[in-house]
């Protein structure tokens, strides 16, 4: 990775505590059985050359985005803001928003999907299960926020955090998210992307108690740059 595009260009927000930064679509959040190099990774290096660290570098990983999309990540840098910042997530006190492009959507209501979910560990992809006692009760709003020609873009809450929940309850929904083959979109985006960006997320500091709400531009591709006109 380019690291000089990486520490001036990425970086949301940045204290003793939190490290917080604007994933690319085809990083890993985290290590897998690839063995690819992740965003985790490359911000233990910048760290250490920034601050001239000995030895190996502290990042806890409070959640992940899958590989294909892009947006806010929370990393923490001590083992406290860690803990407490998991806490922050278990008790619903970090609001998200989404935004997804997906084929054109004529209503301009807000719409709320309510399943339940159930994972498929070896494709590694969650269905719509009316299997209530196996399955995950799953959560989300939306609302169209812009039209396109031949697509719209939605903004999106969420209510649980469950696996590829916004990309199954979608897709379920006959409106699976751009270039989302896995769950049911027709053609593949060039860059094995999907139009689904991590937007804003918003919440109290672990330490500091300051409120922080921090907004990600997406990727500059046609369709992303014709949302944030």
């Amino acid at each position: 990775m380019n690291n000089t595009k990486f520490r001036f260009e990425r970086i949301l927000f940045e204290d003793n505590h939190l490290i917080i930064v604007n994933k690319n679509p085809g990083e890993l959040s985290q290590g897998d059985r690839t063995g690819h190099t992740t965003l985790a990774d490359s911000i233990k290096y910048y760290l250490k050359n920034k601050y001239n660290k000995p030895g190996n570098v502290y990042l806890g990983i409070t959640h992940r985005l899958d590989r294909p999309t892009s947006g806010i990540i929370i990393f923490c840098k001590t083992s406290k803001s860690l803990t407490r910042v998991n806490n922050m997530f278990k008790e619903k006190k970090v609001k998200k928003t989404y935004w997804a492009i997906t084929k054109k959507i004529d209503s301009n209501k807000i719409i709320r999907l309510e399943n339940f979910l159930k994972k498929n560990e070896k494709q590694n992809k969650s269905f719509v299960t009316t299997d209530i006692k196996n399955g995950k009760k799953s959560i989300l709003n939306f609302k169209k926020i812009k039209s396109l020609d031949k697509y719209s873009l939605l903004e999106i809450s969420l209510e649980t955090g469950r696996h590829h929940q916004i990309r199954a309850q979608l897709s379920n929904y006959g409106y699976p998210i751009k270039g989302d083959l896995k769950y049911g979109f027709k053609r593949p985006n060039n860059d094995g992307s999907i139009h689904l960006h991590s937007r804003k997320i918003e919440f109290t500091h672990p330490v500091t108690k300051n409120k922080i709400c921090l907004i990600a531009c997406p990727p500059k591709d046609t369709i992303w740059n014709l949302c944030v006109k």
